[in-house]
């Protein structure tokens, strides 16, 4: 039943969630306006929790609603489009008959449905939503983003959000380690006291990632995560064989740049066809991308790619067969938490090597102790630093 609540029953997804050893309630969920009228879009990797917070989310509203006024759809579970408006229409009707005037709608996995968003958008401009608070979910935020844009002026009270996978700082914080994000994470004075524990926690994030199932030991974890990725680039329309290259001739490169050019001549495909996967599987937010920057970002320029997750990067050099450096594994982890905080994140070079710069930030990751001196203002992370600096970002 995807609905037990309506029978007085407690939802499945959250006994579950409570019987797991380590758990969180996932920091997202504070984001979403829950005001008529609002349309909440939440956008994040599958497995990452987003159906798990979204239960819970529903729990906690359930203390102030009638159950009936609560409706969860798993659109993975829809055949089409038909199918979707069906048992949404017969939400509606039965909501009518029992004198419900204001619901919460959540449509999980929404993009699994081809023209998802005529249905949404007609019913929302008819004012048939106007009383409503929705919560949309996708798993590739090209797609899903693509079509919001779709809604302008029409999202309410309503929030764009995106789930991913903890941080390092996140992951402490389930740890029980509590650290504030600075404004100077190179500076280690307040972390002393706890140092041994965050690297210890370190490796163990290295592990893991920030993926609930990993973190939990289940050992299905490795081939849940590669079904989910091959069922979305499957759906894409795209071939499993070339993702793999494209993802397979990145790893061995890192850490260092690489073109589409390089890439589509070591699997003699073309370079618009490198790029196509790229951007599927920057959509799927599997690959991040740092441009060279020298005043301006340099598109034509070779770019770093980094893999979004150390969990996902261990996946990923199953599904392809290749190795990848513990360095590269260090630059992607620094990469990634650059961009959550700031959004952006670049690398240079000239005579000698930025491995990232964010927000006036310059970082160079080492994976044992720097051999030369770099200039004022770069900041050089060790082994031994990096689990400082990732805490207080």
């Amino acid at each position: 039943m995807l609905n037990p609540w309506w029978e007085g029953e407690r939802s499945p997804v959250v006994r579950e969630w409570e019987r797991k050893s380590i758990r969180w309630r996932p920091g997202w969920l504070e984001r979403l306006g829950f005001e008529p009228f609002s349309l909440n879009i939440v956008v994040g990797p599958r497995l990452v929790g987003k159906t798990t917070g979204l239960h819970l989310w529903i729990e906690e509203r359930l203390q102030e609603r009638d159950p009936l006024s609560v409706l969860y759809l798993n659109l993975d579970l829809a055949a089409n489009l038909e199918s979707f408006k069906a048992m949404l229409d017969a939400y509606l009707r039965t909501r009518e008959a029992k004198g419900v005037r204001s619901s919460l709608i959540v449509l999980d996995e929404v993009t699994s449905i081809p023209g998802w968003w005529r249905l949404v958008k007609g019913y929302v401009d008819a004012g048939i939503l106007r009383r409503d608070v929705l919560v949309l979910t996708g798993s590739s935020s090209l797609r899903l983003r693509g079509e919001v844009e779709l809604f302008p002026g029409r999202m309410g009270g309503g929030r764009e959000v995106t789930a991913l996978p903890l941080s390092f700082r996140e992951y402490l914080g389930v740890m029980g380690v509590r650290v504030e994000p600075s404004d100077a994470p190179w500076s280690f004075d307040a972390l002393l006291p706890m140092a041994g524990r965050v690297r210890s926690l370190f490796e163990d994030y290295l592990r893991t990632g920030g993926y609930p199932l990993p973190i939990n030991g289940d050992p299905r974890a490795e081939e849940y995560l590669i079904r989910s990725l091959e069922w979305e680039i499957l759906r894409a329309g795209r071939s499993l064989d070339l993702a793999r290259g494209v993802i397979s001739r990145i790893m061995e490169a890192a850490p260092s740049p690489i073109s589409f050019n390089s890439i589509a001549s070591s699997l003699s495909i073309s370079h618009r066809t490198v790029r196509d996967y790229v951007e599927l599987l920057s959509g799927l937010m599997v690959l991040g991308q740092a441009l060279f920057f020298q005043r301006t970002p340099k598109f034509r320029k070779e770019r770093k790619f980094f893999l979004r997750d150390p969990h996902l990067a261990r996946v990923l050099s199953i599904w392809t067969a290749t190795d990848f450096l513990q360095s590269a594994l260090y630059e992607w982890v620094v990469q990634e938490h650059l961009l959550r905080r700031f959004g952006e994140v670049y690398y240079w070079r000239n005579g000698y090597e930025v491995d990232a710069l964010a927000n006036g930030l310059k970082v160079e990751v080492k994976a044992g102790k720097p051999h030369r001196r770099y200039p004022k203002g770069v900041v050089v992370l060790d082994r031994d630093d990096l689990p400082l600096f990732l805490a207080q970002l």
